[in-house]
């Protein structure tokens, strides 16, 4: 039987905000780390590292997942989506980044880029939600300094924008 060393580092690729990218990986890396470490894409923050606090929320395959509960070498051949990919082309915000901006629904910001994706996520299976259903939504993503009342007016007006913009992109 062989036996990987320590320092044995595997191939991963994968799609990230539309472009492919390659690194590699220790085989006990977590997904979040090799993110911000390997790739460079640093706005996935990470926290708890337990899965409890929604920092590291990002979208894998378009579900929201949480990246410090996934290896880096089980990302390989996904179709994965970050903070950074909620931008305009020409880089301004989008519709819910702006949305958060207007209703001042950040404050720190560790908590923000793992509300996003999970509101982003959300939006597109329900483009006219409730406070109620927004409240669900959030409830894997734990903030400690707005209080949500914000985040839940932020995702409000952004439900609506995307409404009338008719716009799948948040």
């Amino acid at each position: 039987m062989k036996h990987l060393s320590r320092d044995s580092r595997h191939p991963v690729s994968f799609e990230l905000n539309g472009r492919v990218v390659e690194g590699f990986s220790e085989p006990r890396m977590l997904l979040c780390d090799f993110l911000r470490h390997e790739i460079g894409a640093t706005g996935t923050h990470v926290g708890c590292e337990h899965g409890v606090c929604g920092a590291c929320t990002i979208l894998i395959d378009g579900k929201a997942s949480r990246s410090c509960l996934m290896l880096a070498v089980q990302a390989d051949g996904t179709e994965i989506h970050t903070i950074e990919g909620l931008t305009r082309p020409d880089g301004s915000f989008g519709i819910l980044q702006q949305a958060f901006h207007e209703n001042f629904a950040l404050q720190c910001g560790f908590c923000t880029p793992g509300i996003l994706m999970s509101l982003s996520e959300f939006l597109k299976d329900n483009p006219d939600p409730s406070v109620e259903e927004i409240k669900v939504a959030l409830s894997g993503n734990i903030c400690r300094c707005t209080g949500y009342t914000e985040i839940i007016n932020a995702c409000l007006d952004a439900a609506a924008a995307l409404r009338a913009s008719k716009a799948e992109a948040v």
